[in-house]
């Protein structure tokens, strides 16, 4: 059922028990008249007035200034039925980019600043796309060789580099991993930003609400009735319910590389699986002493539910060899925001290597994503994205 805006302006006039500098997940008022049906809201915490708050160029969440230009490092990652799921790690990754790498499997550039995980990996090889997409980010390029073109770019552009290397990286055994079998870890990465002097990242972020900001979006969202109000099916309670609460991004035609998103409104994020039911699981390894350990044996499972997912259409074909894909990445095309419950529809940009892509709405107003872990789709125009 939807109420008016009026009806709605008045219970958001009467949101109280505001927690300074927290986000509080929600705040139950009474419609008057409805009988004590209740109605839930996210509450606003009041508003930061200090002018010392630091936010991360990365994630958009708070963070401290000695943290803010941490080390960055992007890490290609494979998504692969033959031994390369799940991922370890990647649960810290503050921005992940998912593209075809070949044959209609998907491939990861999953982002981190100041990591702390005890695995991170495995590592696989680069595409020119994926790196053009990590440039805006100072990153170190984490890979293990790549295409001709992604490593002659790499050589010639001055990037932070650190490819196969067994002081910073380590093989697992191989067992149903197979080749993807090679991993870091958080201590490898951060002495290897050490010893070569890469010092700082000064990263180019994707435009970012605060974390005020964005709880007031779901409240200013709700109120324009860009989401629905419907009443729990059990106990005393209600739950706000997204307009979009299912959203299926398509690839191409395997099912194992299709995903789902399921909106989880207690979260206020994306639980994420596979086309074919199967959560997208990955390893937690928060020890930092675990040495050169398979993820198997020392970690945990986590379903992966990133704050924000953003789909955006690109142009997509072959590459020369008949088997690689070549990936439009500087240019503009449909995109996608699913955030705090709902869509937006409108573009992408990215005007060249080294800038970061924005995003844009139907009148033409650069979209503020929402803090958090985001996951950025690069759906090829004989895809599809459905919510």
């Amino acid at each position: 059922m939807k109420f008016t805006k009026s009806q709605l302006t008045l219970l958001i006039t009467g949101i109280i028990g505001t927690i300074g500098g927290a986000v509080c997940l929600i705040t139950a008022l009474v419609l008057p008249g409805r009988n004590a049906e209740e109605i839930v809201f996210p509450s606003i915490p009041s508003k930061n007035t200090s002018n010392d708050a630091v936010y991360s160029n990365l994630t958009g969440l708070e963070t401290t200034a000695e943290l803010l230009n941490a080390p960055a490092f992007c890490v290609q990652t494979p998504n692969g039925t033959d031994g390369g799921r799940p991922q370890a790690g990647m649960d810290q990754a503050g921005v992940v980019f998912e593209a075809i790498a070949e044959a209609g499997i998907t491939r990861f550039a999953a982002i981190y600043q100041n990591p702390s995980s005890a695995v991170i990996g495995p590592i696989r090889s680069l595409r020119l796309y994926y790196l053009q997409w990590d440039t805006p980010f100072d990153c170190t390029i984490v890979h293990a060789g790549g295409a001709d073109d992604a490593l002659a770019a790499v050589r010639s552009g001055g990037y932070k580099d650190l490819t196969e290397n067994y002081t910073y990286m380590y093989r697992g055994t191989t067992g149903t991993r197979r080749w993807n079998n090679l991993f870091t870890t958080a201590a490898y990465l951060l002495q290897m930003n050490a010893d070569r002097g890469y010092g700082e990242s000064h990263i180019k972020g994707f435009a970012r609400m605060t974390p005020e900001e964005s709880l007031r979006n779901r409240v200013d969202a709700l109120a324009t009735e860009k989401l629905e109000i419907t009443e729990a099916a059990d106990e005393d309670t209600s739950k706000l319910a997204a307009k979009v609460d299912a959203i299926k991004l398509r690839f191409g035609g395997w099912a194992t590389f299709n995903m789902n998103y399921a909106y989880n409104a207690t979260t206020n994020s994306y639980d994420r699986s596979y086309e074919t039911g199967a959560a997208h699981e990955v390893y937690v390894c928060p020890e930092s002493d675990l040495g050169e350990v398979n993820p198997e044996s020392a970690c945990t499972l986590k379903q992966l539910s990133p704050a924000v997912v953003v789909a955006m259409v690109v142009q997509e074909k072959k590459a020369w060899d008949n088997y690689h894909e070549d990936i439009t990445t500087v240019g503009s095309g449909d995109a996608y925001v699913f955030q705090n419950g709902y869509a937006i529809r409108g573009t992408w940009k990215k005007d060249s290597v080294a800038e970061q892509i924005k995003f844009y709405d139907t009148d033409g107003l650069e979209i503020k994503l929402a803090p958090g872990q985001t996951f950025v789709e690069a759906i090829p125009t004989y895809g599809s994205v459905d919510y």
